[in-house]
Parts: structure tokens; C-alpha cells; sequence
């Protein structure tokens, strides 16, 4: 994988063509003999091989389509074709099966059908009648199956959208229907929920690469005026306003929820947006081009890629503890939906403008719709998330909990999973409060059952065990955010709450780093910044513990500052303040901090200096 050198960063559409063409280069050697399945590496997914050997074909087509259809000469197109009527054909031994109900296979045929309707005449033109029938009969086995009721919908509709381009038998009362039952799932602010029910559907990426970048292909491929189309376009526009919050100014996006691997599909609506001609009134072609360019430039020069170049499965580096079932080794290809704009034409406005910074925008950006707080702390360096978590995420798929429910989620440290070893290094308890009957097994929060975000707060209730109830506020005090909890139990419980885990590379070296736990504080510094975690009562001890390795999405080996204590039966009240840098040359102002106090179960919080905000 050849990435340009730092000297010579990802600047022009043809810098950025190369890029998309290199990405796809490691896997022709991934090839099956018969072009059909592809297979960049040999761990697995909960789903059988044989679709994450068609999930290593279709995903690459969201990179290369793109380059053919804005004019790249792409030499492998014989190789598609060939890879695409083989796994079409029952009789032979590539076929990529039935697809019943609920089956992997639906997920990528929206890939191919978003192909057909880009570059039929690579991919579909030159295919002889009978290549043409195979084809339209293995894709229209998505119109006969029931998909999960979420954003699985979708994938019929692009498959649909496609076999209509190319003049094949389709079904588009069923997309109707879904487009319905899709337009069902919309919020407010252009956020959508992940499904039916807004209590409990998730809010994360998913809206944007998922949601919306499927909505704006719908509307640009299908040229629909009004209708749906116009709805998706519409919503876009509101959506980019809140989206843009989740990325820092290096381009580096919030870490929260499921499908991480997938990286720079973080990028992905900035490119839909371009694609389909969809300008939010506060944004300029400028600004738009720069939130994309500096996620992906910023995503591949991290360390992603295997020793044969591929995309592995991870998030910062190669990392197997941080996957969900789902995550083949060609999972996370999805990553190159970001490679729309290269369809367009080097005289389209996405292109001809110069690359923006990152509006200016408030310290503090409520999102009611996605439960979230954003803090912009420019006098830390840091930009973070408060967030109630999300319903109906408890245990679920693997790391569920640690992806949606924790208390902050950082661009800058990221955020840990749990992991088998016993005990605090193994809990996975950064930027929460974990409890635990014997001090080895723990658990943070999930069972949302309440939840709300305001101006001054995000609260949620949450039961992590059947005896337990926990109420916690997140109050942002920038630079400080202060954490209540309000604890009720039964029985006695050990707790443990952290701040953020922070890399702690250079700490072999006792002159690079200090780990203080004074007057109940615990401050980690290193050469990657500085956290801190602080009790506001005084009442709990301060460590600074050791995680398992490879636990955080963002880097190896870290550490937690972490307060301790005894909860007994009854209502206890917890106050922790939380402060963090990423930049070493900042001093953390340990001494000007927030304060709680307590009176007849009320609680009032102030800040630095001295005023009452909650």
C-alpha cells in the first residue's frame, strides 16, 4: 500500500484517485481462480465463508466503481465480469448460493447493484444475454426475502435501483414499501434510529454512511424529483449540520458505536453529499471537501494496513478484540464508500473548491436526537462526547456495551473494550463507573431505561445488575466535565470509575511520564498528554491502573487514572471530576476545578469559577 509520504500529502482528485486504485491493488492476489470470492485473510466471521468471500468481491466495487465512473482507467474489468457471472451461476463452484431471509448476501448486493447503475457499461453491457439473466436472477433473490428492519432495507432498495438502471427485471412496489418503512426511522436534526422503535434503534455512523449516503445514492441514481428523494436530500442537508461536530479539527472522528473497522467510511457522507449535489445552507463546497480529505488522508496514514497492504480488522492498528461477529477480513472495505467524489468530474465544485477548516462551532453542541453532548475544549486540545448511551444495548453483539454505553468517548484517546483478564486491567473501565460483587468480574453500564440531554446535562438511568439502580448526570465544565451518580443497591459492591485511557508509550522511560495519586486524584502523564481523574467528595481511593494490552481503539498500551471504594447497601452519591489533554506541552489546571456539594438527595454542581451551572 503505497501512501503518499508526509512531505506530499493527499491534496488533488488525482492524489486521491491513486490512493483508491492502491487501496484495491493488495487484493488481486486475493482473487479466487474463478474471480468470484476474495480473501485477504483467514480469520472469521459468524456468517458462513463463503459470504465473506463475496464480501471481499463486493466491497471493493464501492472503490473502483466510483473510479470508472469518473473517468479512471481501470484495467480489471474483464476480472469483475468474469467474478460476477461465476458467482451468479448455480453450476458453478464459485456460486455465491441462495440467499434466504436475513442472509449475509443481501448486505452486498447493494455494492453491485450501486455498480450497475454507475458503470453498466463495464459491468453489465458486455455480459452476453444469458450472463444478463443469471445475474438479475441472483440479485432479484433479495425481492422474496425478509432483511432485518433496519438499515438492511436499504440494500434492496440500491439492488432494485441498479436492476432497473440496466433494464432488468426489479421489483419497485417493494422498494416503495421500504423506502415507507426507512422514511419511518427519521428524528429530528436528520438524525435517523437504526430501526423502528427511536427508544432503542442505535444513533452512531451508521446514520450517516448507512442512512443518509444510501438516501443520497437513491435520490442521485434514480434523478427522482420530489418524493423520497427530495426527503433524503432535505434531511442531508439538516444532518450535515449536526455531523460535522463529530469530527476534530485533524479530521479524526468520534470512536462510538458498532462497524468501526470500517474507518474512513466516516468520510462517506461528506462524499455522498458531493455526489448527489447536496449543499447545506451553513456549508461551502470548501468546507465540505476538507471534512472529507482529512478524515481519509488522516485514516491512511495510521498504521491499518497488514504486511501485504490489506485493510485490517481493527480500528487504529490491526486490533481482533475490538470486532464485532460480523468483521471478515473484507469487512472493512466498506470503508471505500468514501470514494464517491471521484465519480464526479474534476470541474464539479467539490473539486475546483480549496480545502476549509472545520467551521467554528460552540464549546458545548447539544444533539437531543443522538443523545450526545459534543465538547470542543480548544484549551486542552481536546474534543470529546458525552453521551447517555443507548437503549436496548446491553449484552448484545460483542463490545456493544463499550461502543454505545460509557460516558465520553474521545477522538484523541478513544475508548477501551473489555477483555478476558480478570480484574481492573481487563474491565475496561475508561471513561466509566464499573461495579462488581468480588473485585474481579465487572460490569458498566447498560439497561438503559431512561435517558434525556439538555443544555446543561445528560442523564441516564441504568441497571447494571438486577439489585442495582444507578442515576448518573454528565455535566460539562470545560475544561472539566463532572460525573454524579446517584447508587442504589442492596448489598455491598466494589466500584471503580475512570478517566480517559491514555497511551502510555514512553513509560518505560521514568523521566517521560509521572503517575500521581494524591488528595483523591489520579493524573497520568505521558509523552501522549495528560488525564485526569479526580473523586469531588474525597471519599474514594486513586489509582492509576494498567489496562490489557490492545484494549483501546486508539492505542496499544495504556493506562486509566481510577478512583476505588466501597458502595454499601442502601443510596450512595458519587462526584467525579474528568479532565484530559492530548497535547504534553499543555499544564492541566488540577488546582482550578469544579465542585459538588450535596443536600436532602439534591445536588448542585459548579464550576471553576465558582458558578452554578446545574
Amino acid at each position: 500500500m503505497n501512501v503518499p509520504a508526509g512531505d506530499a500529502p493527499l491534496q488533488s482528485r488525482s492524489d486521491f484517485r491513486e490512493l483508491f486504485h492502491d487501496l484495491y491493488e493488495p487484493l488481486q492476489s486475493h482473487f479466487s481462480s474463478g474471480n468470484a470470492r476474495v480473501t485477504p485473510g483467514v480469520t472469521g466471521a459468524f456468517y458462513p465463508e463463503r459470504d465473506a468471500q463475496l464480501e471481499g468481491f463486493s466491497r471493493l466495487l464501492w472503490g473502483v466503481a466510483p473510479l470508472a465512473a469518473g473517468g479512471y482507467s481501470f484495467d480489471d474489468w474483464d476480472r469483475f465480469r468474469t467474478g460476477l457471472v461465476n458467482g451468479c451461476t448455480p453450476e458453478h463452484a464459485e456460486y455465491w448460493g441462495t440467499a434466504g431471509d436475513y442472509d449475509q448476501q443481501h448486505v452486498e448486493m447493494a455494492a453491485i447493484g450501486v455498480a450497475l447503475a454507475l458503470i453498466p457499461d463495464e459491468l453489465w453491457t458486455p455480459l452476453a444475454v444469458d450472463e444478463r439473466r443469471r445475474v438479475a436472477s441472483w440479485l432479484g433473490q433479495i425481492n422474496d426475502a425478509e432483511l432485518h428492519d433496519c438499515n438492511w432495507l436499504f440494500f434492496r432498495v440500491l439492488t432494485n435501483v441498479g436492476l432497473r438502471a440496466v433494464g432488468a427485471t426489479h421489483d419497485w412496489d417493494r422498494v416503495e414499501d421500504d423506502l415507507e418503512r426507512l422514511d419511518s426511522y427519521a428524528l429530528t436534526d436528520g438524525w435517523y434510529a437504526d430501526g423502528t422503535d427511536d427508544a432503542i434503534g442505535p444513533r452512531d455512523h451508521y446514520t450517516a454512511w448507512e442512512m443518509h449516503v444510501n438516501g443520497l445514492l437513491y435520490s442521485a441514481l434514480t434523478d427522482e424529483a420530489g418524493g423520497y428523494g427530495e426527503t433524503f436530500r432535505d434531511r442531508a442537508r439538516r444532518f450535515a449540520t449536526e455531523y460535522l461536530h463529530w469530527f476534530d479539527d485533524t479530521g479524526r472522528a468520534l470512536p462510538y458505536g458498532r462497524s468501526l473497522t470500517y474507518r474512513f467510511a466516516q468520510a462517506s457522507f461528506w462524499g455522498a453529499l458531493a455526489f448527489a449535489g447536496v449543499t447545506p445552507a451553513s456549508l461551502d463546497w470548501g468546507e465540505i471537501r476538507g471534512l472529507w480529505a482529512r478524515n481519509v488522508r488522516w485514516w491512511v496514514s495510521q498504521p491499518i494496513f497488514t504486511d501485504g497492504g490489506a485493510l485490517s480488522i481493527g480500528y487504529r492498528y490491526p486490533n481482533l478484540k475490538m470486532a464485532e461477529i460480523y468483521n471478515s477480513p473484507s469487512g472493512p472495505y466498506w470503508a471505500l464508500k468514501a470514494a464517491l467524489p471521484l465519480a464526479l468530474s474534476s470541474d464539479h465544485p467539490f473539486w475546483r473548491a480549496t480545502e476549509q477548516r472545520r467551521p467554528d462551532t460552540n464549546a458545548t453542541v447539544v444533539q437531543p436526537a443522538a443523545n450526545h453532548i459534543i465538547c470542543r475544549d480548544e484549551s486542552m486540545g481536546h474534543q470529546y462526547s458525552l453521551t447517555t448511551g443507548q437503549r436496548g444495548i446491553a449484552s448484545g453483539l460483542s463490545t456493544e456495551r463499550e461502543k454505545y454505553n460509557k460516558f465520553a468517548y474521545s477522538t484523541a484517546f478513544g475508548v477501551s473494550v473489555e477483555s478476558r483478564q480478570l480484574g481492573l486491567s481487563g474491565a475496561g473501565h475508561d471513561s466509566t463507573l464499573v461495579l462488581s460483587r468480588d473485585g474481579r468480574h465487572f460490569r458498566m453500564r447498560e439497561d438503559v431505561t431512561e435517558q434525556s440531554v439538555s443544555t446543561d446535562a445528560a442523564y441516564a438511568r441504568w441497571t447494571p445488575f438486577d439489585d442495582v439502580a444507578v442515576d448518573t448526570w454528565l455535566i460539562p465544565t470545560l475544561p472539566w466535565h463532572v460525573r454524579v451518580h446517584r447508587v442504589e443497591t442492596t448489598e455491598s459492591f466494589v466500584g471503580a470509575e475512570g478517566g480517559f485511557a491514555i497511551d502510555r508509550t514512553g513509560g518505560e522511560d521514568g523521566d517521560r511520564y509521572t503517575d500521581e495519586t494524591d488528595d483523591a486524584t489520579a493524573v497520568a502523564r505521558y509523552p501522549a498528554g495528560t488525564s485526569v481523574v479526580a473523586d469531588l467528595t474525597g471519599t474514594r481511593d486513586a489509582s492509576v491502573v494498567f489496562q490489557d494490552s490492545n484494549v483501546n481503539l486508539m492505542h496499544q498500551r495504556t493506562v486509566v487514572p481510577t478512583l476505588t471504594g466501597e458502595l454499601d447497601a442502601g443510596e450512595s452519591w458519587l462526584a467525579t471530576g474528568v479532565i484530559a489533554t492530548p497535547d504534553s506541552e499543555i499544564k492541566v489546571p488540577l488546582q482550578s476545578r469544579p465542585a459538588v456539594s450535596f443536600e436532602e438527595g439534591r445536588f448542585t454542581v459548579t464550576d471553576t469559577e465558582g458558578k452554578r451551572v446545574y
